[in-house]
């Protein structure tokens, strides 16, 4: 526990000015552990004061990140020993290992290095334990720094509704189709012609089969050689829709041990995160909760719950082919994104893997 700590940790974010860049720096303004000092961005941004180059999204733009001078992302220019990662996953890869490379913790919402087995990818309530891959990763690639990923967006939400069931009565298969947020596609995103009025059952980068593979990573077992990913097929189909912020997904799940639907409600209101007792900044009070009402969840009432990091699950119900079908939102670029990341440095700094 750190909430005691005497200074906030200064921190940088690159890819300041897209979509998720912002979200990182309101959910950082006022943040008690974090401090932003530093933004960097593209080139065609550096130098220049970032208020005067972001187009911004939501809100006021925090006074403190305005007056910054944006930088280049390297970590030549960038000092801050915590980064956080916004960037396109068409740079990422390399800029991010530069930054570990250099000594610095790696905080990154992009795909690039979530599936390299030394990585931990990293929901604090449902696998906190995976940060012990970073004595491996530091192990293997000889640097000081180190790289800490967390999901897709829809891949958190998708996982935070499932993990009271997997714990509790197992999972055989699992089915799920999305209806995805426009926000998620960064600004400007998906032309207006294109979404209003519109569903696209279609969304690039491997967004399926990011749902195919990280919820398994995630709900994993951290063994000597690694995490064992869980052990049940997955089929996901995504679409983007014309919401503005909050992922849907609808799930149908066969259990290993068959569950009613008052039970498997129960077993999300009872359910206990892992680090429940942290004092996580970021953490809400409940990280799932039941909606029970007949039409909810919705993203318009429900995406901002717990300050949008919780996720809310319901019209749980039989379902005539496997077990249980039931519906989860959660707010994509806050616990789907930015606040997964700052979550997750959070876990780090009470653990004494970030030093206060």
């Amino acid at each position: 526990m750190v909430s005691s700590q005497k200074r906030r940790i200064p921190v940088a974010v690159l890819g300041a000015t897209g979509a998720v860049g912002q979200t990182f720096i309101r959910l950082l303004a006022g943040h008690p552990w974090l401090e932003l000092v530093e933004v960097a961005a593209s080139e065609r941004s550096v130098g220049r004061r970032f208020g005067d180059v972001v187009h911004w999204l939501e809100g006021s733009i925090p006074r403190t990140a305005a007056e910054l001078t944006v930088l280049p992302c390297t970590p030549e220019a960038v000092t801050a020993p915590v980064v956080f990662s916004a960037l396109d996953a068409s740079v990422a890869g390399e800029i991010e290992v530069g930054f570990a490379c250099a000594g610095r913790t790696v905080l990154t919402n992009a795909r690039n290095h979530r599936m390299d087995p030394d990585v931990p990818l990293v929901i604090p309530e449902v696998n906190p334990e995976h940060l012990a891959l970073l004595e491996v990763q530091r192990a293997q690639r000889g640097w000081k720094g180190a790289i800490v990923a967390n999901g897709n967006c829809s891949s958190i939400i998708v996982t935070l509704a499932l993990a009271p069931l997997y714990q509790e009565f197992g999972i055989r298969r699992l089915f799920v189709t999305t209806m995805q947020a426009i926000s998620g596609a960064g600004y400007p995103g998906v032309p207006s012609m294109d979404i209003l009025g519109n569903v696209v059952p279609f969304i690039g980068g491997g967004e399926e089969e990011k749902i195919e593979t990280e919820t398994l990573e995630m709900l994993g077992r951290l063994e000597d050689s690694g995490v064992a990913p869980a052990r049940f097929p997955v089929s996901a189909q995504v679409n983007r829709v014309p919401v503005e912020h909050g992922h849907t997904a609808c799930i149908a799940v066969e259990l290993e041990r068959s569950a009613s639907p008052e039970e498997a409600a129960q077993a999300i209101s009872s359910w206990r995160s892992a680090v429940a007792d942290a004092g996580l900044p970021s953490a809400p009070e409940r990280a799932v909760v039941v909606a029970h009402a007949a039409d909810r969840p919705q993203p318009r009432r429900d995406a901002g719950a717990g300050g949008g990091m919780t996720v809310s699950v319901g019209r749980i119900r039989c379902d005539p082919i496997v077990d249980l079908r039931m519906v989860a939102c959660g707010h994509n670029t806050v616990r789907g994104a930015a606040g997964a990341s700052l979550l997750n440095a959070e876990l780090m700094i009470s653990r004494g893997l970030i030093p206060a």
